[in-house]
């Protein structure tokens, strides 16, 4: 019998922590090799964290919530499947007898301090050291935490739940629990308050992922003085050939033809046609990327966004870049990105179509110099180069750049580049 520790594990090079946003197993449950115990988010990535042996958990250390330094222990688990000690959970049966007690425990080895858990009427419950410890900071008794309504896993009372209730507690009531998020999402504990004027309001902590992005935002337009191009771009032709090719296209690749794997081709084009737009800046000197390593942003569950990288897009045609896409996207959806996935981006795309929007002007991604935006294709009467009057499909299409470097001309051409290739593409010579 042995007990091994589950360490934080080191997502990327430049990571040194990572926040433990939801255990899915606890105290006393057995857990199966390569099934997934917790998931941890960091300020790059979210990953679910599969288990390195089977076993039983002995000890959970951390609570969710909690930001572990990489290479700390976060779990005990018991490999020994043998040993019949195990914490309490939920569904477990009533204490065993003495005797009893004292047969199954000769067996176990110098033990792991076993977190407390506290005995209620409709079975067992487990709080955390951190929530015992700041429950006692606070003098809130043990009969107290009975009675708080958990919003952590299995309604465990999480530190969110504590703080809601000391800060609530002789103020005529306890703050209520956030609400339940939507399957496969998580909702971040809310903390309803009135301040001063009678204003409500709910108090929502932000997630590692949401402080990542304010922070990168800021960052950026610290850096870079943005400058934004926009042009109308007739789509009407993509449109029909797209309707065309959409079936045939699902049936031979199992994946379906939109508008930004047109988008995401004519931009490589353009790069091709302008590399200093391909590029960053590190001092005073210019870095021109030789490869396209483009960024592809996509939502999240949980209000969150990241920006996979389709590799080597110079290389790629339209139905090599759409896998690249479709591949990247399943693995953001299902948590399954890696580092390797996410960095070395040289320019960025961003559809804020795909919500409705006209126009939209973006942020850049530090430390790339341009990132290209488009928004919905809506029909529109426009008047035709012979005064004829006609229905077209039309996008509004925004290249967003740093004026340390790009000049309005270079950033006007590279988004009359984008409007050529896709006015002009003919998709079936390139799928």
């Amino acid at each position: 019998m042995a007990r091994i520790e589950v360490v934080m594990p080191q997502m990327g090079e430049s990571i040194t922590t990572g926040t433990i946003t939801k255990w899915h197993k606890g105290p006393g449950e057995v857990i199966e090799l390569d099934a997934i115990l917790l998931e941890i988010s960091t300020d790059k990535v979210e990953s679910e964290i599969p288990s390195p042996i089977q076993g039983k958990i002995v000890e959970l250390l951390y609570p969710e919530g909690a930001t572990v330094d990489v290479g700390r222990a976060i779990a005990i688990i018991e490999d020994d499947m043998n040993a019949a000690v195990s914490a309490p959970t939920a569904k477990a049966a009533p204490a065993a007898a003495p005797a009893e007690a004292s047969k199954a425990a000769a067996p176990v080895a110098a033990p792991v301090a076993a977190p407390m858990v506290e005995e209620v009427e409709e079975g067992f419950r487990f709080y955390t050291p951190l929530v015992k410890a700041m429950a006692k900071d606070a003098g809130v008794s043990l009969s107290e935490l009975k009675n708080i309504k958990g919003s952590g896993s299995a309604g465990r009372v999480n530190k969110a739940d504590l703080e809601a209730y000391i800060a609530n507690r002789g103020k005529g009531g306890v703050a209520a629990s956030a609400p339940a998020a939507p399957a496969g999402t998580k909702a971040p504990a809310g903390v309803a308050q009135t301040r001063a004027g009678g204003e409500r309001v709910e108090v929502v902590a932000m997630d590692n992922m949401r402080k990542a992005i304010a922070k990168n935002m800021v960052a950026s337009k610290q850096t870079s003085p943005h400058v934004n191009s926009i042009d109308e771009i007739d789509m009407t032709s993509l449109v029909k050939s797209r309707e065309k090719l959409k079936n045939e296209f699902k049936k031979r690749e199992g994946i379906n033809l939109t508008y930004t794997h047109f988008v995401l081709y004519a931009i490589v084009q353009a790069l091709k046609e302008h590399p200093l737009v391909n590029a960053s800046i590190e001092g005073d000197n210019i870095v021109i990327k030789k490869d396209i390593h483009l960024g592809c942003a996509v939502a999240v569950p949980g209000n969150g966004l990241v920006v996979p990288v389709i590799k080597n897009a110079q290389d790629l045609n339209l139905t090599g870049i759409a896998r690249q896409l479709d591949s990247l996207a399943n693995k953001a959806k299902s948590k399954k990105l890696t580092m390797d996935d996410l960095t070395g981006g040289t320019y960025t795309f961003t559809n804020n179509g795909s919500f409705g929007t006209l126009i939209a002007t973006p942020v850049i991604l530090q430390p790339q110099v341009g990132i290209f935006c488009t928004g919905v294709i809506k029909k529109r009467v426009m008047v035709m180069e012979d005064d004829a009057i006609a229905i077209r499909s039309m996008m509004y299409g925004t290249h967003t750049y740093d004026h340390r470097l790009i000049d309005g001309e270079l950033g006007s051409k590279f988004l009359a580049s984008v409007k050529f290739h896709l006015e002009n593409m003919k998709p079936e010579n390139l799928i």
